[in-house]
């Protein structure tokens, strides 16, 4: 009888050390604490500056045409007028003069400018203004002039685009770069071939030319009611 309580006795002794131990937490993993995560900062949008236009002069016009022609290849474009459009398509064998008018169409000089000056059966002219604004857009651009490129073989046929001389000592010799002509005559003005540079035509719109063209001017040839070119649009 004493053995066998012995044995009752040793057995409850195991069982309650067993019970202890298992429901002892682990003191390692009480003590084990997670690493806080350190929020990244957020990277800082870096801001673009605005790619700083070169101001053109007589000495780098050239480079800067060859250049802009190089990177600027659209050969199309869209005089939107109040009496409609008139599409246009410039030549490439006249590069100074077409990088030149995709240039100014481009920095929006043409915008809120005129027909300045209509002759009827001979030509309208366009880039210029009264307002003070646009010798505002000229300085910033730049004053240059552009040489003659006369021997493409172009004609001043109706519906050719050229450019007017500037305003110096033979003039005829170099074209003031701000403003264009549209030949309108029937026949074409071919006197001025060789002395002005066509450097390309109207492919759509010569009854918005015709319609300019018949609008009553003053003595000065300038339209007596504003005929606004409204912007010039790059096409392709």
């Amino acid at each position: 009888m004493k053995k066998i309580c012995f044995v009752l006795i040793a057995i409850c002794v195991l069982f309650s050390c067993e019970d202890t131990k298992s429901s002892t937490p682990d003191l390692k993993d009480s003590q084990k604490t997670e690493t806080p995560k350190v929020a990244e900062k957020p990277k800082k949008k870096v801001k673009k500056e605005p790619k700083k236009e070169v101001k053109i002069t007589s000495k780098n016009v050239l480079d800067y045409m060859i250049l802009y022609g190089k990177e600027n290849k659209e050969r199309k474009v869209r005089i939107v007028t109040d009496f409609g459009n008139i599409d246009l398509e410039l030549f490439t064998e006249t590069p100074y003069h077409r990088a030149n008018f995709i240039m100014l169409a481009k920095r929006n000089y043409f915008n809120n400018t005129q027909f300045h000056r209509v002759v009827k059966d001979f030509v309208i002219q366009g880039g210029n203004s009264d307002g003070w604004n646009i010798a505002d857009k000229r300085r910033e651009i730049g004053k240059y002039l552009l040489p003659p490129d006369t021997r493409k073989g172009f004609k001043h046929d109706r519906g050719v685009i050229s450019m007017p001389s500037s305003d110096i000592k033979q003039a005829y010799k170099y074209a003031s770069p701000y403003e264009f002509f549209i030949v309108q005559k029937k026949d074409g003005t071919h006197h001025l071939n060789g002395a002005y540079t066509a450097f390309g035509r109207v492919i759509s719109g010569m009854n918005v030319v015709d319609k300019i063209a018949n609008q009553e001017t003053d003595t000065g040839e300038w339209p007596k009611k504003n005929i606004m070119i409204h912007r010039v649009e790059v096409l392709d």
